[in-house]
């Protein structure tokens, strides 16, 4: 019998719930992998997952938290939660031990509690038009927030990559986007959500086009960046630290 497993977003923001039943093996992961990493796309200050309705009958499948959990470390670098983890489930977790930097809760409600007491990050998201006037907004906004901040050395750089992000949308995806500044960890974070599903492509310099190009420029200025698929088009990212400054 083929196993099932479902994934309902039951909040998205400020703080993500996602409910997961159903079965997790190595046929299901791949659809618990896709469901976490929408919920993250919006960029949560933390992600529950209640999974009291789900079963692991094999242990191997939960290489799938292990790998979500590390790809978050660098980005949105937001809590993970299990809540409401059945006697087996969570038997099964703590002898698994790439799981180690998942936290667990009894309950979403108690996890939820928990989250509130956190320091709220400070995050500022703006949807912008895919015109050539948006790289002149994030500039002033990147700016305006690394100063408020106190992130003043990070000013410069984080505006020149700001600009970097929204020209791709503006040149290659067409369609609108949500653009986001945060603080957290030290870490300034700029990501771009647009609505196209093709995957940027950094080139060298001298080669081919300028198609790319200010992609080769972000990775060269930041500490890290990436790019998240979702159904819907793509989310990059990326953040630096005042050592990444140029």
């Amino acid at each position: 019998m083929t196993s099932q497993l479902v994934c309902r977003p039951e909040q998205h923001l400020p703080v993500a719930i996602l409910r997961v039943s159903g079965v997790l093996d190595a046929m299901t992961k791949g659809a618990l992998e896709h469901g976490i990493s929408h919920a993250l796309s919006a960029q949560p200050e933390a992600l529950l997952l209640d999974v009291a309705a789900l079963e692991i009958p094999d242990p191997a499948a939960l290489d799938v938290l292990s790998t979500v959990v590390c790809r978050t470390a660098d980005w949105p670098a937001v809590p993970i939660v299990l809540c409401g983890a059945g006697p087996d489930t969570a038997r099964t977790i703590a002898a698994w031990p790439d799981c180690a930097a998942v936290s667990t809760a009894a309950n979403c409600a108690d996890a939820l509690t928990d989250t509130k007491e956190e320091p709220e990050p400070r995050r500022i998201r703006v949807r912008l038009r895919p015109v050539p006037d948006a790289c002149r907004q994030v500039r002033q906004l990147v700016t305006q927030a690394c100063t408020s901040w106190h992130r003043r050395e990070l000013a410069g750089t984080a505006a020149l990559v700001a600009t970097e992000l929204v020209a791709n949308v503006v040149r290659h995806a067409h369609t609108t986007m949500e653009f986001t500044v945060g603080l957290r960890d030290g870490r300034v974070c700029l990501t771009v959500r647009d609505g196209s599903r093709t995957l940027p492509r950094p080139k060298a310099p001298g080669i081919g086009d300028a198609g790319g190009r200010g992609l080769q420029l972000v990775r060269e200025l930041t500490d890290a960046w990436g790019v998240l698929p979702v159904s819907d088009g793509k989310v990059v990212w990326t953040h630096l630290t005042a050592g990444a400054a140029a």
